[in-house]
């Protein structure tokens, strides 16, 4: 029996009836809920796309929305896209079985964008970007065709962290992930309901619930990602002073303008002092 499939016959045997699973199950459902609340994400009559890739994080992304889906005070549909870039060995089976089991209407879409990424980017430099910016336009297009007015994505808050340095440190602009966003185009709205949950969590769910994890091969295979540096000095900090990231996540949510240097963003040249008013002379009694 193949291991994927012995995942998927044994899920309903997993630990999900555990104190211990309850209480996660229970605080991650409580972060999602709070994040779609805090930003609108989803509303009544919304008809969202999940994008799920397959990965550890994409997995408990349905997971939970289907779980908040049935006790939600509104109601909403969810369609489930797969986008299948044709990476050699990819298990072609495992996702439409695992959502065949759930009973979700999903769609599982072919784009062979993998030898598009092996043709235009030289040896030694990382693929990531030309294959998010693929990806994305693929499933913007989607989107449209299904008449999906929310993209969900399934970045968490150790994502936007780890994109708010990679930005600083290697394009010199102060920006991460927001967890809502409109599309350039206007077209679209892509929120990522897990931006409230740490990955360390989210790792854990995926792990306990024995979903059939498939690893991108693509990105996985690059040493030079600047991610896994951000990543790495990210865990050293929290081993140094444990909270650090939450505290990093929280700053983002906390902006003050008038202490950055942006002129687009604060009227530094109009920012001008009062004189104060000379005291008055104390009355004296002669």
């Amino acid at each position: 029996m193949a291991a994927t499939e012995h995942v998927l016959r044994r899920m309903d045997g997993m630990p999900r009836s555990s104190n211990t699973f309850r209480k996660l199950q229970a605080r991650l459902r409580g972060l999602v809920g709070k994040a779609i609340g805090d930003y609108a994400m989803i509303g009544d009559g919304d008809r969202v796309m999940v994008c799920v890739s397959g990965g550890k994080d994409s997995y408990p992304l349905l997971d939970l929305l289907l779980s908040l889906q049935r006790a939600a005070p509104v109601r909403f549909e969810l369609l489930v896209v797969n986008l299948d870039q044709k990476q050699p060995g990819f298990p072609e089976h495992v996702l439409p079985q695992y959502l065949d089991g759930l009973g979700v209407p999903y769609r599982i879409v072919e784009r062979d964008t993998y030898s598009v990424v092996q043709r235009v980017i030289p040896e030694g430099r990382t693929m990531c970007s030309l294959c998010s910016r693929l990806r994305r336009g693929i499933l913007y297009d989607i989107a449209a065709e299904e008449g999906c007015n929310r993209i969900a994505l399934g970045h968490h808050r150790d994502d936007i962290v780890e994109t708010l340095f990679l930005n600083m440190f290697h394009g010199g602009q102060l920006k991460a992930m927001p967890p809502k966003l409109r599309s350039d185009d206007g077209r679209h709205v892509v929120i990522r309901p897990l931006a409230y949950c740490p990955e360390r969590e989210i790792a854990r769910y995926a792990t306990q619930r024995g979903f059939p994890i498939i690893p991108c091969n693509l990105c996985g295979s690059q040493d030079n990602l600047q991610r896994k540096h951000i990543k790495a000095m990210l865990a050293d900090w929290e081993r140094e002073d444990p909270g650090r990231t939450d505290r990093l996540f929280r700053s983002l949510q906390h902006v003050q303008p008038s202490q950055l240097a942006d002129r687009a963003l604060f009227d530094f040249e109009g920012l001008e002092g009062t004189t104060a008013p000379a005291a008055a002379a104390p009355a004296r009694d002669d």
